[in-house]
């Protein structure tokens, strides 16, 4: 895998490379950034550049991620199939990990967990994780040039475990070079914090995830602009955004059709929508109250007719130009509030319907709140 993977961050892969060029690399370095932001990616193809040695054979491990001097490790389950005493390490799930890095470098946890099987545990790096890396560390490079050891989310490093890697770091094998990919560096021990130099990963440019939507998913450039605004610097978002489609389209439908309603004052509609609202799960019920509360917000900024400020697709849009002056400074707060309250109720397992027709009843009563 080399750069031409990497979605934008030009500038983080240009330090990386001159720190090699000008022999100041790192034992252990840490790429901090938020989720979606190709931390992964950049530290996946800064391997390989650093493993690469030209030969043929060379290449053609690093392209299947096969190389014998790369290691990755990352949080891991314990299985039912294991024995009480076992430690779950990597190499358990080796074969998951090389199946979902090969589809492509940009996924998240919950995409990981799925992979694993274990959608319903808690992913950790065990201490039996660092006993196997010091295994595989102390031998000799078998291509005679740097060790590389890929540490995804090392903040999932139980007590044990990060206190032995800790000693890994602090007395290196020869050249071997850590890389760590994390989201919550504060969760790290400041030992391991203080020992590796940290590089700062910004979220992707807009401009970049634009690009990268037309080139690699042939979006059409109206869409990739909006989608690219929407996933604001993170690729998994953007990815979510197209596969989502079909929902947010129920949702705009509900979202319309409740604010239709509540400005006609149709009360027996309104019960049969909050009847139609109760009929989904409660995690869609939170994820439509979540959709709702990003949709109001949206009218409520189209009035200031400025393009920088909205978050729209082309069908939320549409609506929103003839609905967001009813959005205003007097019922913006206590519509948000509504909402989240609405979240709480939900999520403390109260009657759909109920909650749903009463949202919708106060609903009438914010519409009618104008500037």
């Amino acid at each position: 895998m080399g750069f031409e993977e990497v979605i934008g961050q030009k500038e983080a892969q240009e330090r990386l490379v001159q720190m090699v060029r000008e022999s100041h690399l790192p034992h252990a370095m840490m790429l901090c950034g938020p989720q979606g932001s190709g931390k992964m990616a950049l530290a996946t193809a800064f391997a390989c550049y650093l493993l690469d040695n030209g030969t043929p054979s060379s290449k053609a491990m690093l392209e299947k991620l096969e190389h014998p001097d790369l290691h990755f490790t990352y949080p891991t389950i314990k299985l039912p199939s294991m024995s009480s005493d076992h430690k779950p390490v990597s190499d358990d799930f080796a074969r998951e990990w090389h199946e979902l890095i090969m589809q492509g470098p940009y996924f998240s946890m919950d995409e990981w967990m799925q992979a694993m099987g274990g959608e319903n545990q808690q992913a950790i790096i065990t201490a039996g994780e660092s006993d196997d890396l010091v295994r595989k560390l102390s031998l000799k490079s078998s291509q005679g040039g740097y060790k590389v050891s890929l540490v995804w989310l090392p903040e999932r490093m139980n007590t044990e475990c990060a206190n032995k890697l800790l000693k890994l770091i602090e007395e290196p094998p020869q050249q071997t070079v850590f890389i760590m990919v994390c989201e919550e560096p504060d969760k790290l021990l400041e030992t391991i914090r203080s020992r590796v130099q940290r590089i700062d990963i910004r979220k992707i440019a807009d401009d970049d995830i634009r690009q990268a939507l037309i080139e690699r998913r042939g979006i059409d450039e109206e869409s990739a602009r909006r989608i690219s605004r929407l996933a604001n610097g993170n690729w998994l978002k953007a990815m979510e955004e197209l596969q989502i489609g079909s929902e947010n389209e129920l949702f705009l439908d509900m979202y319309i059709m409740l604010m239709r309603l509540a400005y006609m004052r149709k009360i027996k509609d309104l019960r049969k929508w909050s009847e139609q609202m109760a009929g989904m799960g409660r995690e869609k019920q939170k994820r439509w109250l979540t959709y709702f509360l990003r949709m109001t917000r949206e009218n409520f900024m189209y009035n200031f007719q400025n393009a920088e400020l909205i978050y729209m697709t082309q069908k939320e849009e549409d609506f929103a130009r003839n609905f967001a002056r009813f959005v205003n400074e007097k019922n913006i707060l206590p519509i948000s509030d509504m909402a989240n309250l609405a979240i709480r109720d939900i999520g403390q397992n109260a009657n759909g319907k109920i909650v749903f027709f009463d949202f919708a009843l106060r609903m009438i009563v914010m519409l009618l709140q104008q500037n």
